[in-house]
């Protein structure tokens, strides 16, 4: 059986602490963005399926067909989506679980959680080399996480009564050249992980106690290790020490670097809004608010 069209959707998603480290088994915080959506329709299409393993729409579409035994079904897949590309908010995970659910709605079949990540995390191992499992962990989460890549995941409630922005630069993050910036650093790379998982934990206990000043502190510490890895970007560098200046609880880079989004922590809602339209502009290209 199949329906006229399929949909299935999908949430962004962002990493608080522990991005890069995270490759290396340290842990990672991250945050579900459930208000920015992908949206993917599904229907009958005249041609088949064009394999392209550097596109994770194509690859996500291939796995589930693959699934399903229905390789050589002819379908069409329109997107919407609200999640930047190469930002650090998960677009290719997104993308990936709304085409998934899409195609398993389309033929009606159930669709497991487990079976959906499985699927997620084998196309995005062929679209995107090495891949940590975050994204898709965070992207299929309702609440925000910590996860240890090969150990799972746990959840990390939230309850800070403060707010969340996350300030996209405008420009592109080189996620793969970046991981293998850090890679080519070697022993010297070794110490700056630590950091950043210790940086992780902390963040996680501060979270806990509701710690917000020392939440914030070690956004700004864990900037400038990722600054010492050589991840981050002028564009994020300087959006940072805006937010810095400007009073914000913490900041820092966010996603895999090189562009993309930096994170700012504050308060109120006012602060927010201040730091909102400065950010704008000094050079954001879009803003979006997450309360805590």
């Amino acid at each position: 059986m199949t329906k006229k069209i399929g949909l299935g959707k999908a949430h962004s998603k962002i990493i608080l602490m522990g991005e890069h480290s995270v490759v290396y088994g340290y842990p990672a915080i991250a945050l579900p963005l459930k208000n920015i959506e992908v949206v993917c329709q599904v229907t009958k299409g005249s041609h088949p399926l064009k394999l392209d393993v550097t596109d994770p729409l194509a690859m996500a579409i291939f796995a589930a067909l693959e699934h399903l035994k229905k390789q050589e079904e002819r379908l069409e897949f329109h997107i919407q989506s609200q999640v930047p590309k190469k930002r650090g908010m998960g677009s290719s995970a997104a993308v990936a679980i709304a085409a998934i659910r899409g195609v398993f709605d389309y033929f009606e079949e159930e669709l497991s959680l487990e079976t959906l990540e499985y699927l997620v995390n084998q196309a995005e191992m062929i679209a995107h080399t090495n891949p940590s499992g975050l994204d898709a962990k965070a992207c299929l989460s309702e609440v925000a996480i910590k996860f240890i890549r090969n150990m799972g995941f746990s959840e990390v409630a939230l309850n800070l009564d403060a707010h969340l922005l996350i300030a996209d630069t405008g420009v592109y993050g080189h996620t793969s050249e970046a991981v293998e910036k850090v890679k080519q650093l070697g022993a010297q790379a070794l110490p700056l992980l630590q950091q950043l998982g210790d940086l992780a934990e902390v963040a996680e206990k501060s979270i806990s106690t509701g710690q917000l000043k020392e939440l914030g502190e070690s956004m700004f510490v864990a900037h400038e290790v990722l600054k010492r890895l050589g991840v981050s970007s002028s564009e994020c560098d300087h959006l940072v020490s805006i937010a810095k200046s400007q009073g914000a609880i913490g900041a820092k880079m966010t996603g895999g670097g090189l562009g993309g989004c930096i994170i700012a922590l504050v308060k109120s809602q006012e602060k927010a809004d201040k730091l909102s339209s400065l950010l704008k502009k000094e050079g954001a290209v879009n803003i979006w608010m997450e309360k805590l």
